[in-house]
């Protein structure tokens, strides 16, 4: 009975421990041949759909030129954005590629590639609002993405927070509430400022920015929090890509001038 007590002991202690987790992230999506980026599909100019119905955008560039430096392909699916990490979390989509802010709070939830452009939120009203200041929002309409970083940004401004929180509308997208707001039945949206001044542009005469703001921040890729070798590579390409001038290439395209280094 003591040797079989001491024996039992012995082969405890000498039980192999339990294997480490390996992160087979990329060998993952390099057997898969490609990675699904998720993405909002009416959030111009960083993905959204053309006059034949096809995927484009900027994000949509950037990101088939990533997947040709890691040697795969890539796929575009689009997701409701308020979605978008149990899309992430359930695999439906490997990253989240449709210019996403960095938040204290997705980082709890993803992870992020390094930023590749900045950001700001910005406040759009028709051309001929008397709108001048986020003070005059007391009493207004004002439209916002539901999910986005532009609640995050307006939440943390708590002094404008508490005196238009009762006047917050949620959409879908930011094009939907930029329409409304021409219509007149918003008196004011809260957006990213390249997405707005895309869109802007492309209707002359309609709208204009406040010179006040809800700050700056970053645009960064997503992806699950397990997935760090990925990441890892992701991050490779989008060096690559601002080191050999294609990141460039497809801002100047977009934009009219090189925002990714800036």
């Amino acid at each position: 009975m003591v040797l079989g007590g001491c024996g039992g002991k012995e082969n405890d202690a000498g039980k192999d421990p339990a294997p480490a987790q390996t992160d087979t992230s990329f060998e993952d999506i390099k057997d898969k041949g490609y990675f699904i980026v998720g993405l909002d599909d009416a959030f111009p100019p960083m993905g959204f759909r053309d006059e034949k119905d096809q995927i484009v955008g900027f994000d949509i560039d950037l990101a088939k030129e990533a997947a040709k430096k890691m040697g795969v392909e890539v796929k575009f699916q689009p997701i409701v954005w308020d979605s978008k990490v149990e899309e992430l979390d359930s695999g439906n989509i490997d990253v989240i590629w449709n210019g996403m802010s960095i938040t204290a709070e997705r980082q709890e939830q993803m992870l992020f590639t390094k930023p590749y452009i900045k950001n700001r939120q910005v406040i759009v009203v028709t051309e001929d609002s008397a709108i001048k200041t986020k003070a005059d929002l007391k009493g207004k309409k004002i439209g916002i993405q539901a999910g986005s970083s532009a609640q995050d940004a307006v939440m943390a401004d708590q002094a404008t927070y508490e005196v238009i929180k009762d006047n917050l509308l949620e959409f879908d997208d930011n094009v939907m509430a930029l329409r409304d707001l021409k219509g007149g039945g918003l008196d004011a949206v809260v957006v990213d400022i390249v997405v707005g001044k895309y869109y802007v542009s492309k209707h002359p005469g309609e709208y204009k920015f406040l010179e006040e703001d809800f700050g700056a921040e970053d645009f960064a890729v997503g992806m699950r929090l397990t997935d760090k070798a990925f990441q890892a590579e992701l991050d490779k390409a989008l060096d690559a890509m601002k080191a050999d001038g294609s990141a460039t290439k497809i801002s100047e395209e977009w934009f009219g001038e090189d925002i990714i280094n800036k």
